[in-house]
C-alpha cells in the first residue's frame, strides 16, 4: 500500500519532559544529544542521565534560560533530548504487533485531529488500552511534534503511528484485511449495544466537526457515548478513552 510508506521528518526530533525522555531511552530510541538543567539532582533526572551514559549520548548541562529557549512545549521539566527524526510506522507494523501478541487487531483512526495535546493523549490511551496502532492523515491534522510526544507520556515510543494520504481509502483496505470500523458520533447507537469485539477500528473525528461524512459512510457502525450532562459533547481524547475501554471491556468478556 503506497499510501502507508514510512515517512520521515527532516529536522531534529525534539523530546521534552522527564517521562517522555526516559521512555524514549527505555524503548531503545536513538538519542543524539541530551540537554539537562545545570544542578538538577532530581531522581528522575538522575535516571535519565544513567540511561544517557549507557547509550553514550552527548550530555550538555545548560541554564534554565537555554532550555526555555530550546523548548517547543514550554514545559521541558529540566530536560530536552534531540533524537533521530521520528519514523512513522506502516499498516503492516500494526498487524505484525497484533500477531506477535496473538490478538485481533485493534486500532484508532483519527479523522483530522488538529490539537497535538489531543493526539498525544489518544496515543497514550491507545497504548494503555492495548491498541496496536493509531492512523492519522497527512493533511489537515496534527503530526508527531514535541507537544504530542510529551502529551503521550512516552507511549509514542511503543505505539505505532501510521500517516496515510486518504483515511477513507485506508479504511477500505483494512476492511479487505478483515477489520470492522465503529465511528464515534452522537447520532449513533449507544456503545453498550454494539459489538466491538474482533478486529476493530475506532474512528474519532475532528474536535469541532467530528467525523467527516465520507469517512462515516465507510464505517460499519456509528456508536455514541451516553451523556447526561448539560453540554452535548466530550473532548476528542476523552471520547477516544471512553470508547477504548468499552472495547477492552467487551474483549475481556468475549
Amino acid at each position: 500500500m503506497d499510501n502507508n510508506e514510512k515517512q520521515t521528518n527532516e529536522e531534529v526530533f525534539v523530546i521534552e519532559g522527564r517521562n517522555a525522555v526516559l521512555e524514549a531511552y527505555r524503548s531503545g530510541k536513538t538519542i543524539d544529544k541530551l540537554y539537562v538543567l545545570t544542578g538538577c539532582q532530581d531522581g528522575s533526572i538522575n535516571s535519565i542521565i544513567r540511561e544517557a551514559k549507557k547509550a553514550d549520548t552527548i550530555i550538555n548541562y545548560v541554564s534554565r534560560d537555554k532550555l526555555n529557549a530550546m523548548s517547543e512545549t514550554g514545559k521541558h521539566q529540566g530536560v530536552i533530548a534531540h533524537a533521530a527524526a521520528y519514523r512513522y510506522s506502516t499498516i503492516d507494523d500494526i498487524f505484525d504487533l497484533a500477531a506477535s501478541r496473538g490478538e485481533a487487531p485493534f486500532i484508532f483512526v483519527l479523522d483530522e485531529i488538529e490539537d497535538p495535546h489531543n493526539l498525544g493523549a489518544i496515543i497514550r490511551t491507545a497504548n494503555l488500552a492495548g491498541a496496536h496502532g493509531v492512523v492519522i492523515p497527512k493533511r489537515r491534522a496534527s503530526g508527531i511534534t514535541a507537544t504530542v510526544v510529551k502529551a503521550s507520556a512516552g507511549a509514542i515510543n511503543y505505539t505505532p503511528v501510521v500517516k496515510v494520504t486518504n483515511i477513507g481509502k485506508t479504511i477500505d483496505e483494512l476492511k479487505d484485511r478483515g477489520m470492522w470500523f465503529a465511528c464515534a458520533d452522537m447520532s449513533g447507537e449507544i456503545m453498550y449495544k454494539c459489538n466491538l469485539t474482533g478486529s476493530m477500528g475506532i474512528v474519532v473525528g475532528n474536535e469541532g466537526n467530528g467525523v467527516s461524512r465520507l469517512v462515516k459512510e465507510k464505517c460499519d457502525y456509528v456508536v455514541s457515548i451516553p451523556m447526561k450532562g448539560d453540554i452535548d459533547s466530550l473532548n476528542a481524547s476523552v471520547a477516544a478513552g471512553v470508547l477504548a475501554y468499552e472495547v477492552v471491556r467487551q474483549r475481556l468478556n468475549a
